[in-house]
């Protein structure tokens, strides 16, 4: 048996191409990280994933307490579940603590997404990276420079293999299901923020807001995260959301990619919507002073903007040099379930 990990909204759409490709039996453990129905249930439903076998129901905290209540949750349903591998996907602070809990028990390990690097340590998904990639035994890799990544780092060559994307595979399975949905008539930018870095950060968080109003007339869209909206509201930014942008809830799987797809441009903090919008063809323009997912910047759909004052600019390039066909990436092509389930169980026997 295989315990697949998932905590967070990200690794829903990685988890559910990998159990369709595995035949050993699989243990889904949902860890709670995201707790809400749009964060959580909504994607297991749109998705066709099957209800977790087991949702721990950590709920949020501070990093370290999280992390640590997860490790907690999770001996327990391991040592009563005695499984052959687990297997863990990206970079949140569910994917650290159950394979640090699995390593204790001598347990083979897999990090799918493994190697990627943004090389800032003040972001807790790198740290997360760097710890999970240390002691996984197996690295299943989306990207060459996370190869490159892991052996800088002392990883055996052996131990790391390229499988392509699997948040990708569910992207271009569920798109054709979301072209019903509707989307603002004319014209739009599709704007998600949540990292701390960003939105933590009142002064940042205002100036990026300020930044926003000058893309008038271009309207704007904003899921926003609940952290993100909390603090504009207790920091009085209220005033500060310029006209031109509609903060709406976080919307379910569908009527995101949906949205991403028919967005003029994507303005974003996120790693995962780098690489979708890049795969779909979409101007992303990436407010970050750097990013894990290099190949994105490489073929020209993406591009940092850690100045908030040059969005507008940022905005204006990509939506000009917005390509005519979406750029294809090695291996990212809808196969990257299969190639990772092939994977795990090539360690299992």
């Amino acid at each position: 048996m295989i315990d697949l990990i998932c905590g967070a909204r990200p690794n829903f759409m990685k988890v559910d191409s990998i159990i369709r490709g595995l035949s050993e039996k699989v243990r889904l453990v949902h860890t709670g990280q995201h707790y809400d129905y749009a964060m959580s249930g909504s994607f297991f439903d749109q998705l066709g994933l099957p209800k977790p076998d087991i949702n721990l129901g950590v709920g949020s905290s501070t990093i370290t307490v999280q992390t640590a209540d997860i490790m907690k949750a999770y001996e327990p349903v391991f040592l009563q579940g005695k499984p052959d591998a687990v297997v863990v996907v990206g970079d949140v602070n569910s994917t650290l603590a159950c394979v640090l809990t699995a390593v204790r028990y001598g347990t083979p390990t897999v990090h799918v997404e493994a190697g990627l690097r943004s090389f800032d340590r003040t972001m807790p998904e790198e740290i997360n990276r760097l710890l999970t990639d240390q002691i996984s035994d197996l690295l299943l890799i989306t990207s060459s420079e996370a190869r490159e990544n892991l052996l800088r780092e002392g990883r055996p060559d052996e131990s790391i293999v390229m499988v392509g994307n699997p948040m990708i595979d569910t992207l271009l399975r569920l798109l054709p299901q979301a072209s019903d949905i509707v989307v603002p008539d004319g014209k739009f930018g599709l704007v998600t923020l949540h990292r701390p870095g960003n939105v933590d950060n009142r002064e940042l968080l205002g100036k990026i807001l300020d930044a926003l109003g000058k893309l008038s007339p271009l309207s704007l869209i904003f899921p926003a995260h609940p952290r993100t909206l909390k603090n504009i509201q207790s920091w009085n930014l209220q005033d500060r959301v310029p006209a031109n942008l509609t903060m709406v809830k976080p919307m379910d799987y569908l009527s995101f990619i949906r949205h991403q797809q028919m967005a003029e441009v994507v303005i974003t903090d996120s790693g995962g919507v780098q690489e979708e919008t890049s795969v779909m063809g979409v101007p992303c323009v990436t407010v970050r002073p750097n990013t894990e997912r290099p190949v994105t910047i490489t073929i020209g759909t993406n591009i940092l903007c850690p100045n908030p004052a040059e969005i507008p600019a940022a905005v204006k390039k990509q939506i000009t040099n917005r390509p005519v066909v979406a750029p294809s990436i090695p291996l990212w092509n809808g196969g990257a379930g299969a190639r990772i389930a092939c994977e795990i169980e090539r360690i299992l026997k």
